[in-house]
C-alpha cells in the first residue's frame, strides 16, 4: 500500500509547481492546518475541560457566544499572528478586523477571514462542527497595516478557501482555485493525509437541506422549490452546522438552502465568513452557489464585515431548478 501524502507535503509540492512562489502562502496554509489540529483536540475533549455551554456574551451579529467560540477564535488569531505571514484577520466573533504588526522580513500580503467554529451550539450534544476560512491577497501596500479595503473584497478575489470538519473523522478540505482536495486527520502520526483527491460534486443528488421550521416565512419561490424536492423524493437532511451540511452535499450531491425569513429578510449567513469561502469550494467542485435573488454569491459586492446573504448552494441541476422557480 502506497504511503499517503500529508497536507504539508501536498502544499510544498503545489508550491514547487509555481515558478514565482515565495513560500509565504504555503506557510500560511500550514499554520492554519496546525491550528486546526489543536482545535480538533480541544473539540474532542470539550466535555472534560469545562468549555461546553455559553460564555454569557453575544457577538457582533447577535448570536449567543459559546465558550468554544471564544477559545477557537483566540487560538486561530494567535496562530495567524505568530505565523508572521498574515497582515490581519476578520472573524465572525469580532466586531472589527485585527491588523497584525508589520513583518519587515516578509511581504505581509495576505489577510484571512474566518468562522472559527461554525455550528458551535451543536458541540454540547456531540454533533459535527467546523472551521471555515478564506484567504485574500491584500489590496493596500505590503509592509503596512491592513486596512478595511483589504477585507471588503468579493468572493471572486479569494486566493484560497477551506474548512475543517470535526466529525467522526476530522477533515481539512481546501482549494486554491485548481480543484478541491480533502485531507483526513491520522491521529497515529498527527498529520492530515490526502484522502479525497480532486473532489467532484454530483450534478444532482438525493438530499435537500434547509431549516424547514421556517417554511411559513419563506418566499413563494423557495416554498415551490421545497415542494419540488419533496415531489422528487429528495430526502430532508439538516444538521444546523453549515460546514457539515455543505460537506455532505459536496460528497453525495444535493442542495443546501438558507433563505431569507421575516426576521432576516436579507438572509442570516455572513458573506465573508461562510458564504464566500464555501461557495468557492463548491464551484471548484463543479457545483453552484447563488443568493435568493439569483446572484452568483462570489460576485456579490461586499460593503461591510458582517454583511449577510441568503444562499442556495449545491449540485448544479438542483440550484438551477431553484433559480427557475424563484
Amino acid at each position: 500500500m502506497s504511503r499517503r501524502i500529508t497536507l504539508d507535503e501536498f502544499i510544498i509540492q503545489s508550491e514547487l509547481r509555481q515558478p514565482n512562489s515565495t513560500g509565504e502562502f504555503s506557510g500560511l496554509l500550514r499554520h492554519i492546518g496546525i491550528a486546526a489540529k489543536i482545535v480538533n483536540r480541544i473539540v474532542n475533549k470539550a466535555g472534560l475541560m469545562d468549555i461546553l455551554g455559553l460564555d454569557g456574551n453575544v457577538n457582533s451579529t447577535g448570536d449567543v457566544v459559546q465558550k468554544l467560540d471564544t477559545y477557537t477564535n483566540e487560538l486561530m488569531i494567535e496562530y495567524l499572528r505568530n505565523s508572521g505571514l498574515c497582515a490581519g484577520v476578520a472573524s465572525e466573533e469580532l466586531e472589527e478586523y485585527i491588523s497584525f504588526p508589520v513583518n519587515r522580513l516578509k511581504l505581509n500580503k495576505y489577510i484571512v477571514v474566518m468562522d472559527p467554529l461554525d455550528g458551535s451550539s451543536n458541540i454540547d450534544v456531540n454533533i459535527s462542527v467546523g472551521t471555515i476560512f478564506g484567504v485574500y491577497e491584500r489590496k493596500t501596500l505590503d509592509n503596512s497595516y491592513a486596512q478595511m479595503s483589504d477585507f471588503l473584497q468579493s468572493g471572486s478575489a479569494l486566493v484560497a478557501s477551506g474548512y475543517v470538519l470535526y466529525g467522526t473523522s476530522t477533515m481539512f478540505v481546501f482549494t486554491t482555485g485548481s480543484g478541491v482536495n480533502g485531507f483526513t486527520y491520522d491521529r497515529g502520526i498527527g498529520e492530515f493525509c490526502l484522502s479525497h483527491s480532486q473532489m467532484k460534486m454530483p450534478d444532482d443528488g438525493p438530499y435537500y437541506s434547509v431549516n424547514q421550521a421556517y417554511y411559513n416565512q419563506f418566499s413563494d419561490g423557495v416554498k415551490q422549490f421545497i415542494s419540488y424536492c419533496v415531489e422528487q423524493n429528495k430526502m430532508l437532511r439538516y444538521i444546523g452546522s453549515m460546514v457539515a451540511d455543505v460537506h455532505r452535499t459536496l460528497c453525495l450531491g444535493g442542495v443546501f438552502l438558507y433563505p431569507g425569513t421575516r426576521k432576516n429578510p436579507e438572509g442570516k449567513l455572513r458573506m465573508l465568513y461562510e458564504c464566500n469561502p464555501l461557495s468557492m469550494i463548491v464551484e471548484q467542485a463543479g457545483g453552484m452557489s447563488v443568493s435568493e435573488q439569483k446572484e452568483r454569491i462570489l460576485e456579490k459586492e461586499i460593503n461591510s464585515l458582517h454583511q449577510r446573504s441568503s444562499v442556495i448552494i449545491g449540485s448544479r441541476k438542483l440550484v438551477q431548478k431553484a433559480c427557475d422557480l424563484l
